[in-house]
């Protein structure tokens, strides 16, 4: 899955030989998940039809401000189209709607469309060569890139006219390409590693029964999903959990015990910056485990002696380094905030997320979750919402620490 999935995206197409190859660029885009809206300009119809457009998007196809359909008229909003988006890319970027871009000349839906969006626009160039060495075509680039937007340098090559040279437009698969590169960069939690657990733990007391909880893995999954949507390399530490995974740059380890969530988590933490312990790890496990079932007919009453799991937080709180962040649960039933405090001193933590069960919506099992992100200074309420809102709100209480 890429961190693409599910965005926002305008495509503005100007009137250039080289519209054809938006055409493409729309098909990339979709294939990465992206909901996809055109705008064209109407030089562009000399090369392109709306219709295609429409039929690989699956979106209107918007060119002009006003619409007449059965001699009734329609205005094509600007405003909420640049709401709308996430991210906005002009490919091709003609000389003329260059030009207009710099010098605020709405006289098109895309343009208009251009000064309303308030984030950086990515635009790629085309045109022929002397057009493009042009000083006034060349100056124009500079300022609009000085103003933060994002220019695809065109590629050398054939171009209309005959010429060879710089200035044809750079191909769909590499405008994807620097997209890409360019957004992940600037992603909150880019460069970042991090180290989540989710789950529950089995801790076997014979070859086929086990102790465990109710925990669904489902909070740890959405702040995996979540955190790798943000720009972080991911490492997700699972115990048994019919959750699925398929965030971009997560590498998931299956475990089954506390001993095997403890080595895997011991061997990744001192490379990762931040950890989140979201999984409902066994304190106790069975102190020996026989080689054969037990047999419900040859005894009556059974007694199982257990003895303490390893605890991985504390273990971790003793070797963290200078920079990085320890961040652990802690679900509890009465007393629930002085527990959780008492827990993120006595463990060494820099922040420790509360759930109660006493809260309506959160707990094991449900889509919906509310927590109280708490740190030495502060503690900070978050509402009932869904586990992937949640996990966004809990991930920048993180970046903010």
């Amino acid at each position: 899955m890429s961190f693409l999935q599910g965005k926002n995206i305008l495509l503005g197409v100007s009137g250039s030989i080289s519209a054809y190859k938006s055409i493409f660029l729309l098909r990339l885009l979709k294939n990465e998940g992206c909901n996809v809206k055109v705008i064209l300009t109407k030089s562009s119809l000399d090369f392109v039809t709306p219709l295609t457009f429409s039929t690989l998007s699956q979106n209107r196809t918007y060119v002009n401000f006003v619409e007449e359909n059965d001699n009734e008229k329609s205005w094509n909003n600007h405003v909420e189209l640049a709401e709308w988006a996430n991210y906005f890319i002009i490919a091709p970027a003609t000389s003329s709607t260059i030009s207009k871009m710099v010098n605020g000349n709405a006289d098109n839906l895309l343009l208009a469309t251009f000064m309303s969006f308030k984030h950086n626009v990515f635009f790629a160039p085309s045109m022929d060569l002397e057009m493009f060495k042009d000083k006034s075509n060349k100056k124009n680039i500079e300022i609009l890139k000085n103003r933060g937007n994002h220019c695809i340098e065109p590629a050398t090559g054939f171009l209309a006219s005959g010429m060879h040279g710089k200035g044809r437009l750079e191909e769909p698969e590499l405008i994807l390409e620097f997209l890409k590169k360019t957004i992940i960069k600037e992603l909150p939690l880019f460069g970042k590693k991090i180290l989540i657990t989710a789950g529950p733990t089995y801790e076997m007391i014979d070859p086929v029964r086990f102790i465990s909880n109710f925990s669904s893995g489902k909070m740890g999954y959405y702040l995996a999903k979540k955190a790798s949507e943000m720009g972080a390399d991911v490492h997700l530490i699972s115990g048994p959990s019919s959750e699925n995974i398929n965030g971009f740059n997560i590498k998931l380890k299956k475990i089954l015990s506390a001993d095997e969530m403890y080595n895997e988590c011991i061997n990744i933490f001192p490379k990762v910056d931040y950890c989140i312990m979201a999984a409902a790890v066994s304190d106790y496990k069975s102190k020996s485990i026989p080689k054969e079932k037990l047999k419900k007919e040859d005894i009556k009453t059974i007694t199982i002696e257990l003895e303490r799991n390893k605890d991985i937080i504390a273990k971790m709180g003793l070797i963290k380094k200078k920079n990085q962040k320890l961040i652990g649960f802690a679900l509890e039933t009465c007393d629930e905030l002085n527990n959780a405090k008492l827990k993120l001193f006595r463990k060494k933590m820099d922040a420790i997320i509360l759930n109660s069960l006493n809260d309506e919506g959160a707990g094991f099992d449900f889509d919906t979750n509310q927590v109280t992100f708490i740190t030495e200074k502060k503690s900070k309420k978050i509402s009932l919402k869904s586990k992937s809102e949640i996990s966004k709100d809990i991930l920048e209480e993180i970046i903010n620490m």
